[in-house]
Parts: C-alpha cells; structure tokens; sequence
C-alpha cells in the first residue's frame, strides 16, 4: 500500500525547503517560517534529512509497517469468507481457516479485515454492568442444564428441533448435546440418564424455570417446593440439589453456550449436508462435542471430582414418569391414552379399585407397580412384554411347546394288596 498524497506532498516540500536552506539559497529561520515549524523542528528535520537521505523526511506513522500483512493473503482470507463461510461468527471461522486453511494471521487482524470489509457487523455494547460469578471449583459441582429452539438443519428449514445441553460450570466441559423434537420430561430423563451413567451424580443442577423442572403457580413468581415435578422427584430421590434460575442472566454461562452453538452448529450440519435429526445427533457425538471441549474446556480449581459414583444404584425406576392410578373394573389403567391390561395375579380375585403406580422409563416402556410388586411391563402400544406368569399348571403345559412333543409318562399305580378271603362253611 502506497502512502497518502498528502504525505508525499508534505515530504516533498520539506525536501525543497531544506535543500534550499543548506545551499544557502535562505536562512534557517526564513525555512521555519516557510514551513510554520520552530527552528528547534527544523533543525531535527535536518537532522533526520543528513542521516537517512529523502525517505527519513517522511512521517514514520505514514511509512508501512514491517510487519504488514501481504495484500493477496488478506484477499484470499475475504474471499474464503465469503464464498465458503459466510454466517460464520468469527471465531468459528477462525478456527476452521487455520485448521484446514493453512491461514497464520492473527485472531484480531482477521476479525478487524473481516469487519472493515462489511462481511461481519460490529458488536455493540448492551445490557447493564454485571458482576460474574466465580465458577465452582470442581468438575461435576454444578451442572448447567438447558434447552434451546432454533431452525437448526438449514438445508431442511421445515425441521425444527430442541437442543438439550448439559455443560459443567467448572471446566465448561459439554458433557451432553442431542436434539428432541420438543423439551420434554422424557428428553431431560434421558439427558440426565446419559450424564450420570458416564459420570456419576453431581452435587447441583441449575436450570431455568420450565414447566417440567419446577411447579410455578404464578407467571414470574417464586417456585413452588412443596408440589415437585417429575424431574424434581427424582433428584431429590437421588440427593441432587435442584436450583432454578429467576433470570437469563442468572445462568449466564448456559445462554452463552447456546449463542456459541448456535452460531456453529448450524454452519457445520449445513456443510456437512445433514438434513435429518438422526445423522444431526450422530454428527454431535462424532465431532461437535470433541472439538468444542479441544476448544473451551480448561482445568478446573480443583481436580478432585466432585460426582459421586452410582455404585450398583439402577437408574431406570428413578428417572423415569411416575403417576397414580387406579384400577377399573375391567382391570385396565390408562396412561396418556395408552390402555394397559393387567393380567389376572396369583392370590387375586380382580385387582380392580387397587390404586398403582404406573412408570414410564426413558425408552417409552410402561410398568404398573402395586408396591414392590410389579403387574405387568408393556411396551408404547401397550402390548405386554417379556414372559407372562401361567395362571394355572394347565396352562403352563399348553403354552410349554416341550410338554406337547413329549408328554411326561405318567408315573404307575402301586398294586394295592388285598387281603386274602376266608373260607365260609356252612352254618351252624
């Protein structure tokens, strides 16, 4: 890059002024009011003129920098944003141009070039002066918890989809991301089904306010303890401190994490040619999760983990949907209009007015509990699962297809022995 014409004008002129003044042509003082500088500047000017010949007259901010970046990197740069990358928020972008684009500029020169050339809007400064809160000091201490909608398969705009995200508050660690076609009770069990089995239990869960996380009876009013939720039994059956958020800005690091991943998520999927929920979670397992711990995790406070191993604890009866029901006469609960017949029980004329628990796992399979016994496993349709109990030992032999092709022989009778008969004369 050139220098200004009016750089080259001024450097021209004390040029002239000077080589007049050494050949004696005017006086000093007369060449300091020609150029309206003190004799003091003048005589630096000079100075500088003897040492370094024409090109130490120019201004030394209006020289280039040594260390200027070369034009046609900066070009090549613009035009990979623009033609392959763009949407892309910088820091994205930056990692992928280094990484497969051999790109060696600074983060700050290539936001700067990116945003001087009107590809990427400059942010601007909102909300009120905040305060940040320290994050915990060990891994698994707190754990952020949270949902995000957003149009996220770009190349299927008509598919719209739910991000659930579980990240740890110590290291930032994304433990958990899949999308769930809505933020369910069922995808939050199965999000935290996944968390604690790989894990461990954690000491707190910070989540929002959302209807299956806390019973709130007033819009924006406190929380209501005494009736928990779903998910709200069962931490509290698994000794996990539940806290609810009053503000976005409260679990700042949650909202954060969805921007983050919003601005790059959906640019990868769209790249990568995802159009289904499928492939999209696959991709999320794959490489999403790997590269954004390479990139945002970092060692906590203090290394001692704070998650508690399961130890053998079965998590499939606890973190599931649990509801009261009671039997009809025809011995049938329904559940969300699914019918589930319960079978005749051993010792039991009908089960009908009993009042049942009815469980629904992660995986969409029911059980109908009456205390610790349990009267039957159905499956999403309500067709029974697994073994059915024979009500009678006749029963059991018709369904046993061994009793059928060979039948047991009947075991003899012992020959009972009688006694033998006196003779009977005539009579006396």
């Amino acid at each position: 890059m050139g220098l200004a014409p009016a750089a080259v004008e001024r450097a021209m002129k004390l040029q002239e002024v000077i080589m007049r003044a050494l050949s004696g042509t005017i006086t000093w003082l007369h060449a300091a009011d020609i150029l309206g500088l003190e004799p003091r500047s003048v005589r630096r000017w000079r100075a500088r003129y003897e040492a370094g010949g024409a090109v130490a007259l120019y201004d030394r901010r209006q020289l280039p920098s040594p260390r200027k970046a070369p034009a046609r990197e900066v070009q090549r740069i613009l035009r990979l944003y623009r033609e392959r990358f763009a949407g892309w928020n910088v820091r994205h972008f930056y990692r992928f141009a280094r990484r497969d684009h051999q790109v060696q500029l600074s983060y700050s020169f290539v936001k700067l070039a990116l945003q001087e050339a009107g590809l990427v809007p400059k942010a601007r400064a909102r909300g009120r002066h905040r305060r940040r809160r320290e994050p915990r000091a060990c891994f698994g201490e707190l754990l952020h918890l949270d949902g995000s909608p957003h149009p996220w398969l770009r190349r299927c705009p008509e598919e719209r989809a739910m991000l659930i995200t579980v990240v740890d508050d110590a290291t930032k660690r994304l433990l958990y991301a899949q999308l769930w076609p809505g933020e369910t009770t069922a995808a939050v069990f199965a999000a935290l089904h996944a968390v604690f089995t790989a894990h461990g239990l954690p000491i707190a869960l910070y989540t929002d306010r959302a209807r299956w996380a806390f019973c709130t009876p007033k819009a924006g009013g406190p929380i209501d303890r005494t009736h928990p939720t779903q998910v709200g039994r069962a931490l509290a059956q698994l000794g996990i401190e539940h806290i609810g958020a009053y503000s976005p800005q409260a679990r700042g690091r949650s909202e954060r994490l969805n921007r983050t991943v919003q601005g790059r998520l959906v640019n990868e999927l769209a790249a990568a040619g995802i159009r289904t929920l499928a492939a999209a979670n696959t991709y999320l397992i794959e490489r999403f999760i790997p590269d954004y711990t390479d990139e945002f995790t970092h060692p906590p406070a203090d290394p001692t983990s704070a998650f508690v191993p399961l130890q053998g604890v079965d998590l499939d009866p606890i973190l599931c949907e649990q509801v009261q029901r009671v039997v009809s006469q025809d011995n049938v609960v329904t559940l969300e209009t699914v019918a589930l017949q319960i079978a005749k029980q051993p010792g039991r004329r009908s089960c009908a007015g009993l009042r049942v628990t009815v469980r629904r796992d992660i995986h969409g399979l029911f059980s109908v509990w009456h205390g610790a016994r349990c009267f039957g496993r159905y499956d999403g349709q309500g067709r029974p699962v697994g073994p059915s109990r024979p009500q009678n030992a006749r029963a059991h032999l018709a369904q046993d297809p061994r009793s059928a092709a060979a039948p047991t022989p009947a075991t003899p009778r012992r020959a009972r022995r009688r006694r033998p008969r006196l003779p009977q004369g005539p009579p006396e």
